[in-house]
C-alpha cells in the first residue's frame, strides 16, 4: 500500500538546494501555473505522435514552499485546471521532477515539479518524461512487477524505495566490465554479440540485480527514449545523463534507452508494445 513512494520518483535536486523560499499568493501560483500548463498542452499537440504513452495528460502538482498545487486537464481534454492544495507528503527541493500515485489527490499517478521546469523547452520534454511513467502506472506497471521475484522480496520486506535506493554492484569490476561490454555490442548492433553481453550480465549478476538492473532499463530507459525523441524534435542536445563511469542507478536509463532504440531500429524505428519490450528486455533479443 506504500509503494508509491518509489514509482517513478526521480528527485533532479540543484545542490545543496532549500525549499522554494519567495512566498507569493494562491492566486499567484495558481495563474503562473495555468499560464506555464496552457504551454505543455501545447507543446502535447506538437509531440503526441511521437509515441501511444503520449496520448493522455496527467495530473500535474507544482510545489510551492510546503505546499502542493495541483492541476488536472478538465472534461474538454484541452485545459488543465486548479483542483486542490494540499501539503506536500514529505520534503520536496527545488529541482524535483517526479511521478507516483499522489495521496493526497485519490493516489492518481501524478507528476510533481517545481515551478521553474516550465521555463524551458527541456523544461516541458522532462514533464513528458514523467507522463511517461504515469503511462506505464495507468496501463501495466504493477502487473509487471508482480512477476518479478525482486519486487515481491522487496515488498515481504517492506522495502517501499527498492527501486531508488537498491543496494547494487554498481562498482563491482565483473559488473562493470560486463556492463561496457554490453553497451559497446548495442552500438554495435550485432545481435549475437547483444545477446553474449546480456548472457554475461546474467552470469556475473544475481537473479534479484539482474531482474532490478532490467526493470530500470525498461522503465526509466523507455521515458528516457521519448524524452529524447522529444528533444530530437525541437533540435534540443539529447539527455545523455549516465552514459559515463563510474556507473550508478543512472546508468541504466542511459543502457535502457540504447537497447530499446537497438530493439526499434529493428522495426522501423517504432518501440515494441511496452509489456512485450519488457519481456524482450529480461530475455535477451533472441528470447533466450
Amino acid at each position: 500500500m506504500y509503494f508509491f513512494i518509489t514509482c517513478a520518483l526521480i528527485f533532479l535536486c540543484t545542490p545543496g538546494a532549500d525549499m522554494v523560499s519567495v512566498p507569493r499568493s494562491d492566486g499567484q501560483v495558481i495563474a503562473r501555473a495555468d499560464t506555464a500548463l496552457g504551454r505543455l498542452m501545447l507543446m502535447h499537440g506538437e509531440i503526441r505522435d511521437i509515441s501511444p504513452a503520449l496520448a493522455g495528460m496527467y495530473p500535474v502538482a507544482v510545489v510551492e514552499g510546503d505546499s502542493l498545487y495541483i492541476f488536472d486537464v478538465d472534461s474538454t481534454g484541452t485545459a488543465y485546471r486548479f483542483q486542490r492544495k494540499t501539503p506536500v507528503p514529505f520534503p520536496m527541493t527545488k529541482g524535483i521532477r517526479a511521478s507516483f500515485p499522489l495521496s493526497s489527490y485519490d493516489n492518481r499517478p501524478t507528476c510533481v515539479v517545481s515551478r521553474e521546469v516550465f521555463d524551458t523547452k527541456e523544461g516541458l520534454a522532462t514533464i513528458f518524461h514523467e507522463f511517461v511513467h504515469c503511462f506505464q502506472a495507468r496501463t501495466c506497471e504493477n502487473d509487471l512487477k508482480a512477476g518479478l521475484h525482486v519486487a515481491r522480496a522487496a515488498m515481504e520486506a517492506h522495502d517501499y524505495s527498492w527501486e531508488i535506493n537498491r543496494h547494487f554492484p554498481y562498482g563491482d569490476s565483473a559488473f562493470v566490465r560486463a556492463y561496457t561490454g554490453f553497451l559497446l555490442s548495442l552500438d554495435e548492433g550485432n545481435l549475437v554479440k547483444v545477446q553474449r553481453s546480456v548472457d554475461a550480465l546474467q552470469q556475473v549478476l544475481s537473479p534479484d540485480d539482474y531482474e532490478y538492473m532490467v526493470w530500470v532499463e525498461w522503465k526509466e530507459g523507455f521515458a528516457r527514449t521519448i524524452e529524447n525523441r522529444i528533444r530530437l524534435r525541437y533540435a534540443l542536445q539529447p539527455n545523455t545523463a549516465g552514459r559515463e563511469q563510474p556507473y550508478d542507478r543512472v546508468a541504466f536509463y542511459y543502457g535502457g534507452e540504447k537497447y530499446i532504440t537497438y530493439i526499434a531500429a529493428r522495426d522501423g524505428n517504432v518501440i515494441p508494445e511496452i509489456r512485450g519490450l519488457f519481456t524482450e528486455m529480461l530475455k535477451g533479443p533472441t528470447g533466450m
